[in-house]
């Protein structure tokens, strides 16, 4: 089995309305950023339209970057939701880039 390519398939212009319209609403609510070994660990805050926003995010990032695996974790008690963004070594730069870190 083929590995999908690590690239995003949107153009420049699709990215930006994408990040006005989706990540930049949830962005306030991001609490911490954590290296993984291969991607990033975000945290936010544990509110119910942060969950339903994440969400959408996912899904309209798995049909762009494909290459990418997504992990929303919902820990016991009022914890910080985590969303894990992992993939190939060489998309550390396309993670991170997500929330423009």
């Amino acid at each position: 089995m083929m590995k999908p390519p690590v690239a995003c398939t949107l153009t420049e212009a699709e990215m930006r309305k994408r990040r006005q319209m989706i990540v930049d609403s949830i962005r306030p609510a991001l609490l911490s950023v954590t290296p993984l070994p291969t991607g990033f660990a975000f945290r936010f805050e544990p509110a119910s339209e942060v969950l339903a926003q994440l969400g959408r995010v996912v899904d309209l990032e798995r049909q762009c970057c494909s290459f990418l695996t997504y992990k929303i974790i919902v820990e016991a008690g009022h914890q910080p939701i985590c969303l894990e963004v992992t993939g190939p070594p060489e998309a550390k730069v396309v993670i991170a880039d997500f929330l423009s870190l």
